[in-house]
């Protein structure tokens, strides 16, 4: 029987993006909020939106980040990284050239201290992997793709890679598990959002029939049955003369709300290395309407997880009227509630939380 996970809350600094984007906070403001909110204790920060001139940190910087960490016993998690293949916007890059652009991404991970690069985009091939596999393994830094809707635990795509894990048998390589992939309803944010855009009762009830039937037909097995509903979201919106709102539909109605059930997890569980526990509001009942973050939560300890959750606060894309740091603060109770729940617990003690990372990330692959 597996021993019952013990996971890590934290956050995700990306859940305070538009807050970051006003300048209401730089970084050192947002590590200090989190501290000071106890919105941690684990904290992961997104390279390139947050580090300027990333991935190049001179010793003054990662000095500067150790000690801020350091100072408010925050822990850091996952430094996310990023695999774009169309830098070249006149090419694709070839597999040697990502992983020549990935590696100082990995290195400076590495250099801040942050155990884990969460690697994007989902579409990267085992090749990469297998290149990448001497960089993870000369800094010591775990690389966990991440499981992005339209994908889920048992897409095609998903399974290729994780038959090449465990081909590769590394504690190095895995997967960052994003519960946008496991949604189970449109956000009612997202709803309010469009409403204050003029658009129509009619129109917002059609829409969450659309995806609600996408629910019940279950995720896409393959990249062109998503690409067919991704359509279907623009044509509803052409139907009802809101052409405007259209690629704002298809995107979150199949690319940010994904309708895996929980047990597609299953297909990679032992794989995963970090979660982003990615959410999009919290009710008056407090609790999330569209994420289920009890059942994830019961999932994960009952896989024996006991790797970090960063709290992804997604909700910021649209609203703009509550503060995301009360809504990411009402997310960690129910979280808590739920380890609770499930026969064990949320780890928000600093120590004992690189305590537990640092087994987690060590073990093999079970």
């Amino acid at each position: 029987m597996t021993e019952l996970g013990t996971p890590v809350q934290g956050v995700t600094l990306y859940s305070f993006t538009r807050a970051f984007h006003a300048r209401e906070y730089d970084l050192e403001g947002l590590i200090r909020k989190v501290a000071a909110d106890s919105l941690g204790p684990g904290v992961e920060i997104i390279g390139f939106s947050s580090i300027r001139d990333f991935p190049h940190v001179d010793d003054r910087f990662i000095g500067w980040l150790r000690d801020l960490f350091s100072e408010l016993d925050l822990v850091p998690t996952s430094l996310a990284a990023n695999g774009d293949w169309a830098v070249d916007p006149r090419r694709m890059m070839s597999i040697d050239e990502v992983v020549e652009y990935m590696t100082p991404q990995v290195e400076a991970a590495a250099k801040l201290g942050f155990p884990v690069s969460r690697i994007t985009p989902t579409g990267l091939p085992p090749e990469f992997f297998e290149k990448m596999l001497p960089v993870a393994e000369r800094t010591g830094v775990t690389l966990a793709l991440e499981v992005h809707a339209h994908h889920h635990g048992v897409h095609e795509d998903i399974i290729r890679l994780r038959d090449a894990f465990e081909r590769i048998n590394s504690p190095l390589l895995g997967f960052t598990a994003d519960w946008g992939a496991t949604v189970t309803g449109f956000a009612p944010s997202l709803l309010e959002a469009y409403r204050r855009r003029g658009a129509s009762e009619q129109l917002l009830a059609d829409v969450t029939s659309l995806w609600n039937q996408t629910y019940q037909e279950g995720p896409p097995e393959t990249n062109e049955q998503h690409g067919e509903r991704f359509g279907a979201f623009i044509g509803l919106a052409n139907q009802h003369g809101r052409p405007d709102l259209g690629m704002d539909f298809a995107i979150n109605g199949t690319g940010m709300f994904g309708p895996a059930a929980i047990d597609t997890w299953e297909g990679i569980a032992p794989w995963i290395r970090h979660v982003h526990g990615k959410f999009f509001g919290i009710d008056e009942n407090g609790e999330e309407p569209s994420v289920p973050v009890r059942g994830l939560i019961r999932f994960l300890i009952e896989h024996g997880y006991s790797g970090a959750i960063s709290s992804e606060y997604e909700g910021w894309h649209w609203n703009y009227w509550e503060s995301p740091f009360d809504i990411v603060r009402g997310e960690h109770a129910v979280q808590r509630s739920a380890a609770i729940d499930a026969g064990s617990r949320m780890i928000t003690d600093p120590a004992e939380a690189r305590s537990i990372l640092s087994t987690h990330l060590a073990q093999p692959i079970r």
